[in-house]
């Protein structure tokens, strides 16, 4: 089968793109390589393709019910033309999917879901829905841009007809952007860098790449790829499904917490999390500083005796730190997820030193 392309195909092949088969997509990797594309957005702004997301549309009577019912979030409390990050939840207390919801108008959401999980998410939502929310795949009706890094709300700025700047975080708002009525502008992101994600109706967005291109000159943008996107996530210590969560993994274990509001009424999962965190946590997902070696996912992690205590879930060099970081779960007995717990980590036969530390690898002062 063909694999899919977004609207910026042609712009990646001139910038010299590596291309590679993503969840269906052709999509770049890297133009001039991670750490310089990683960098450029610790430092300034680069620019991300990120068409390969989903998007469904949850609208009319019932839909913050319904959603309310599918996520772990209290949706409620989102205001119009505010943003919240969720988990959308299964029977089991397992996460479907991670997803970030945007509140376009009282009975009018946009949720954002995960590329492999674009058709497994809408059929999902649509089979659980009891309050008669229309629910409809717009995937295809949108490509998406990720303006990323401390200059990127001012590339924005200069190709749009709102005051974007005096936007809150996590807030959207529709806009004319780079010559293209009807777009939506987010300020959220996944690199832990200020930015937007920027929604453009997808039968006029091919020429945006060039037009933001042109405008974040003076900043240095670069286009980005998937790769620094990883290792920017990974820093920031946002998770990844299908490598630090799926549909075994709870929020709770995950450390996602935050996004779990147990007291909110009931929802799919609320049961089986409840008896969860009253009987105590399994396992937790914690962050990892690795001696020596890059741990990868999968890799097993021993306690001081020597025994299997759990496994790395996603690993990598840190660009900014200069230091090997990971996530892993750990089994949540004997203190193996306290912060200052040395574990050991089994490298491919070679054994490293893990140190669990608390919070993001790397967070920028705002």
């Amino acid at each position: 089968m063909a694999l899919r392309r977004t609207p910026f195909f042609h712009a990646h092949e001139r910038a010299g793109a590596r291309l590679v088969d993503f969840a269906g997509w052709e999509m770049p990797v890297s133009y001039q390589g991670t750490i310089a594309e990683h960098r450029q957005v610790r430092e300034s702004v680069g620019l991300f393709d990120v068409s390969h997301m989903g998007e469904i549309r949850v609208a009319g009577p019932g839909a913050l019910a319904c959603l309310q019912h599918l996520v772990s979030n209290d949706v409620s409390c989102v205001a119009i033309g505010q943003s919240q990050y969720a988990a959308l939840m299964n029977r089991g207390g397992g996460i479907v999917d991670d997803v970030f919801l945007y509140r376009l108008a009282e009975e009018d959401w946009l949720v954002c879901v995960n590329a492999s999980n674009r058709d497994k998410d809408l059929a999902y939502m649509q089979a659980n829905n009891p309050h008669s929310a229309t629910i409809e795949d717009q995937g295809d009706a949108w490509a998406q841009l990720a303006i990323q890094g401390r200059n990127g709300p001012k590339v924005v700025q200069l190709l749009s007809d709102r005051p974007v700047l005096e936007m809150d975080r996590g807030s959207i708002c529709k806009a004319t952007f780079a010559g293209v009525e009807g777009c939506l502008l987010a300020r959220t992101g996944y690199t832990g860098e200020d930015g937007f994600e920027v929604f453009i109706p997808a039968a006029h967005a091919a020429p945006t790449w060039e037009r933001i291109m042109g405008a974040g000159e003076q900043w240095g943008i670069v286009p980005v790829g998937l790769a620094a996107r990883d290792t920017l996530r990974l820093e920031a210590r946002n998770v990844l499904y299908g490598n630090d969560i799926d549909d075994t993994t709870s929020p709770l274990e995950a450390g996602l917490g935050w996004v779990t509001k147990l007291g909110k009424g009931d929802f799919l999962g609320r049961e089986a999390l409840v008896l969860q965190k009253e009987n105590g946590l399994p396992v937790r997902l914690v962050g990892l500083v690795v001696d020596k070696r890059i741990a990868r996912q999968g890799n097993i992690l021993l306690n001081a005796a020597g025994d299997a205590v759990g496994h790395i879930t996603s690993g990598t060099r840190s660009p900014s730190l200069g230091t090997n970081i990971a996530l892993g779960y750990v089994k949540a007995e004997k203190g193996n997820a306290k912060p200052g717990n040395v574990l050991t980590v089994d490298v491919r036969g070679k054994l490293a030193s893990a140190t669990v530390v608390k919070g993001p690898f790397y967070s920028r002062p705002y």
